[in-house]
């Protein structure tokens, strides 16, 4: 009995061994799928057209993990250098994106890992992501209070709008690139950020900490104009806001949220589909009919209808700003900084 037992301890032993001589990304296949997003509206449509619909079709089980942006950014950059992360896909804004890119930290993209990448708009194709939905930060304004559509960046400081001024703490990026244009900089200095910032104090600007609160005070009238995106200003004018939104003459800091795949994912093949679900037309036309964010495929047709409310025009179009992400990455300490201790010193 004692010789049968060791015997069994051997082969287990062998088998053990054989195991561990297997390679990681082997034995770390799984059906599961951790995606690292924002919750709220943007979550839940997620789950409900991509991860339950595409995702589960195809055999995967998608698990949220739902951060702010910074934290997971930060996650992602800083579980490269480990053999395994803990994100199969992550889902940021396209200036975050670019930061873990530029530390290698995702995985390329091309048509012969992701199927659909063909299919993407020529102006949002990249190499090491994927664009889920893109719209602009505009002004965006109730409409019943400010009779007049803002034409200028200028209304943002208009005096006559004092306590009525609203900015997210979030958008801290696109609102000191606005007061950088407004003071004569450009999107690779952002010279004159930080006279804005103050004019904006002095206005007794509101500072609000999410895009929710954003919302909330448009729809309370504590607020009267901001700098939010374009299919926000939809979306909660669907809910009965009088709001409107413009492409100032001076343009507009472009709003892209990208997903992209970690090379240390635990299981690539699984974030790679969700690369994929993600530009399904059928979840970019949710996505618009939903939240207002324009479909970033050729093949992602919405109704004429819908085009006009949330679209841009060509003008339009070609207003919008093409941010320098090498400055804001190489500077984004500094501004974040520099928002604060103005604003909120």
């Amino acid at each position: 009995m004692a010789n049968l037992t060791r015997r069994s301890f051997l082969a287990t032993a062998a088998a053990l061994s054989a195991v561990s001589m297997v390679p990681g990304k082997l034995m770390a296949q799984t059906n599961d799928v951790v995606v690292g997003t924002w919750g709220g509206t943007f979550g839940d449509l997620l789950k409900a057209n991509v991860d339950e619909t595409v995702m589960k079709s195809a055999g995967y089980n998608v698990l949220q993990e739902i951060s702010g942006p910074v934290p997971r950014r930060t996650k992602l950059i800083s579980e490269r250098m480990q053999r395994r992360g803990s994100m199969d896909a992550a889902l940021l804004a396209d200036f975050d994106m670019y930061a873990a890119a530029k530390v290698g930290a995702v995985e390329k993209l091309d048509a012969s890992n992701v199927p659909n990448y063909d299919n993407i708009l020529p102006f949002l194709k990249k190499a090491h992501s994927v664009p889920l939905i893109y719209s602009a930060h505009t002004i965006v304004y109730r409409k019943d209070l400010i009779t007049t559509p803002p034409q200028s960046i200028a209304e943002l400081w208009n005096p006559k709008y004092k306590g009525k001024i609203g900015l997210s703490d979030f958008l801290y990026t696109s609102n000191m690139a606005y007061a950088a244009i407004h003071n004569g900089g450009t999107l690779s200095d952002f010279d004159g950020s930080e006279k804005g910032v103050a004019a904006w104090k002095e206005l007794d600007a509101k500072l609000l900490p999410s895009t929710e609160a954003v919302g909330q005070a448009l729809a309370s009238g504590d607020i009267w104009i901001t700098i939010i995106s374009a299919a926000r200003g939809y979306s909660w004018s669907k809910s009965g806001i009088d709001l409107g939104w413009v492409v100032p003459e001076e343009g507009a800091f472009p709003a892209v949220y990208e997903a992209a795949v970690p090379k240390n994912a635990r299981n690539p093949e699984g974030g790679m589909a969700y690369m994929n679900a993600l530009l399904d037309p059928a979840v970019q036309k949710a996505f618009a009919e939903k939240m207002g964010y324009l479909p970033t495929v050729k093949n992602g047709h919405i109704s004429p209808e819908l085009e006009e409310k949330i679209g841009f025009s060509e003008a339009e179009q070609n207003r919008l700003w093409q941010p320098d992400f090498d400055f804001i990455l190489e500077n984004q300490t500094k501004l974040l900084d520099t928002w604060n201790r103005v604003l909120k010193g």
